[in-house]
């Protein structure tokens, strides 16, 4: 009996973490999506929301990256350099995004 209710545990926790999966491949396509969209933007503000919400999505895949890597569903060095790759993503966004408005970088 003890068996079965461990192998249930895992069923389940694999199935949550296959959620995190699939919400992380969302929302990380997600941003080259709105990007690749953002070049035939019909106006400059246009391009802008784009990228402001691709910023998000970006954001958002660190946030699933980061339970993947807590729950141990990723090792360490691959969450890491994943991490570390998205936050490049986000600070590209955040230049380009203050570029199109004219702020100070």
């Amino acid at each position: 009996m003890p068996y079965e209710s461990s192998n249930v545990a895992i069923t389940s926790r694999k199935k949550r973490n296959i959620h995190s999966v699939n919400n992380f491949v969302r929302s990380g396509t997600a941003i080259g999506a709105l990007i690749s969209e953002g070049r035939f933007a019909e106006s400059k503000q246009d391009f802008s929301h784009k990228l402001q919400i691709a910023l998000k999505e970006a954001n958002e895949s660190k946030y699933w990256l980061r339970l993947l890597r807590d729950t141990s569903y990723l090792e360490e060095p691959i969450a890491a350099s994943l991490l570390k790759d998205n936050e490049e993503i986000i600070n590209l966004l955040v230049k380009s995004i203050k570029t199109l408005k004219g702020l100070k970088q």
